[in-house]
């Protein structure tokens, strides 16, 4: 198994960060390529259909708890050549208005070596992570 993990601060609250991460069918509040995203079904179990430019990506959420700020989900289908995917997404407070966000994920490549994967999707979680900074206004 590979594993990519990025750790950033917001400069926001904790709920306010939490808000956006959480919303499992509003990826596109944090993702300018998100063209739409529709969500089959409700909480964990519910699967997402994510079109970007073409590429669709299907993706379930495995946990959701408000109380200590987390969520994980798995790609079901996607261009991304790995199996076995699960992301995890942790908040925690790093000071008054100020987030702690950890966003790390494990998969098995599939046909490439992993360290190319793991690029990939570090650049991803970079990207989800300053979609969430540009939404909150830091």
């Amino acid at each position: 198994m590979a594993r990519v993990e990025v750790q950033d601060e917001i400069d926001a609250a904790k709920e306010a960060v939490w808000d956006l991460v959480s919303d499992f069918g509003g990826v596109g509040r944090i993702s300018p390529e998100v063209e739409s995203c529709e969500v089959e079904g409700e909480g964990i179990g519910a699967v997402r259909t994510i079109n970007t430019s073409g590429v669709v990506i299907r993706e379930r959420l495995e946990g959701l708890d408000g109380k200590t700020y987390t969520f994980s989900y798995s790609m079901l289908d996607g261009p991304i050549p790995f199996k076995n995917y699960l992301a995890h997404v942790t908040l925690t407070g790093a000071g008054p208005k100020r987030t702690r966000i950890k966003w790390a994920g494990s998969f098995e490549p599939v046909g490439v070596p992993a360290e190319q994967l793991e690029s990939l999707i570090q650049g991803i979680y970079l990207g989800l992570i300053a979609g969430v900074k540009k939404a909150v206004g830091t």
